[in-house]
């Protein structure tokens, strides 16, 4: 590892640098897909198809109205989400291109499994509110397998991932287990959504998720962790050594934090006047925030762990700076739309409706 960067410290300004910048913009892209696509993907796992407090065809109506309250949850978001999915790719495209033709050559059908997924949620989406009412049921389950497909679709492909690409039943295992528990983080953030967003037996139907899936996420977190430094002598040396170690410390610490805070919470809900609905999403915030630093951190500088560093990888450096001046423009462009989004729409969900 050291004689990877002292090698890139040989190479002069914007050759050393630009690199750098375009994979922590390509990780931020990542990181805020997970956060915000990765909420509305959560809801589309939760979508419920019985109401246990009812029976026949009420708890059939009682039912539909919860899943027409969550999607009107996400409604005017979810589309837009997807923006940082094609952002990141793209620089990983155009920015690293070996990268980009060696990940893709190892998770090529994986990838194609969560396009399929994404495409039948987007079709379900508006077929649910224009196809005949007694088709309704079959599009709201198709808009949940095809979030369930796209989630572990993208946890099987971190798996691969940070296991190396390598060949074996364990390596294979892990991934799956990656698949189930990003798919269980993604339910969580989802369900923390809706706690936040919803009111009434939705919301309390979503505490009861929230608080199962918050510890299958933090299972998921926990393998990921002792697993990778297992897997890799260098992610063990970063982590492990001294003095390091000891301000790495704060990452766990902090997770874990929030981790018990959240459960905590929602232990005790209700609170009167709802107080703090939102610190549960922003406690899941926090978690994909300080875990992707941690996984950032374990494989730096390598875009693909173990073969391939940023500067050997990178586009040369005229085509770099060009994209630069573009990203500049681009980039702070798609923050302010997203936050004046989120802001005209703040507030608890109603009723959703089509015009």
């Amino acid at each position: 590892m050291s004689s990877l960067v002292a090698g890139a410290e040989v190479l002069s300004g914007q050759a050393y640098w630009l690199p750098i910048l375009f994979i922590g913009l390509m990780g931020l892209a990542f990181l805020l897909y997970a956060i915000l696509d990765g909420y509305d993907l959560g809801v589309g796992i939760l979508l419920p198809f019985d109401a246990s407090e009812l029976s026949g065809k009420e708890a059939d109506a009682h039912s539909e109205r919860q899943r027409d309250r969550m999607i009107s949850s996400i409604g005017p978001f979810w589309d837009a989400n997807e923006t940082w999915l094609v952002m990141a790719v793209g620089l990983l495209l155009i920015a690293f291109p070996s990268a980009h033709s060696l990940v893709l050559g190892h998770l090529y059908l994986p990838a194609l499994v969560l396009l399929v997924g994404l495409m039948l949620r987007g079709v379900a989406f508006d077929f649910r509110a224009k196809a005949p009412v007694e088709h309704k049921l079959r599009w709201d389950w198709a808009f949940k397998g095809g979030s369930l497909l796209a989630t572990l679709a993208q946890g099987y492909m971190i798996g691969r991932y940070v296991g190396g690409f390598e060949a074996g039943l364990a390596a294979y295992a892990f991934a799956g287990l990656s698949a189930v528990c990003v798919s269980a983080g993604y339910s969580f953030i989802g369900a923390a959504w809706l706690v936040m967003k919803t009111e009434g037996t939705l919301q309390v139907r979503a505490v009861r998720w929230a608080r199962i899936t918050l510890w299958l996420m933090v299972f998921g977190i926990a393998s990921v962790s002792i697993v990778s430094p297992l897997l890799n002598p260098e992610v063990f040396a970063k982590w492990f050594r001294l003095p390091e170690v000891i301000l790495l410390m704060m990452i766990p610490m902090v997770v874990t934090t929030l981790v018990v805070a959240c459960d905590r919470y929602l232990a005790h809900y209700p609170y009167r006047g709802d107080m703090g609905c939102w610190f549960p999403f922003a406690a899941a915030v926090g978690i994909f925030v300080f875990s992707f630093i941690g996984l950032g951190y374990s494989f730096f500088p390598y875009v693909v762990p173990g073969t391939l560093t940023v500067w050997q990888a990178a586009s040369d450096v005229s085509a770099l700076r060009f994209m630069g001046y573009g990203a500049v423009m681009v980039v702070p462009i798609i923050l302010i739309y997203t936050a004046y989004s989120y802001q005209v729409f703040w507030g608890k969900a109603r009723d959703l409706t089509y015009q």
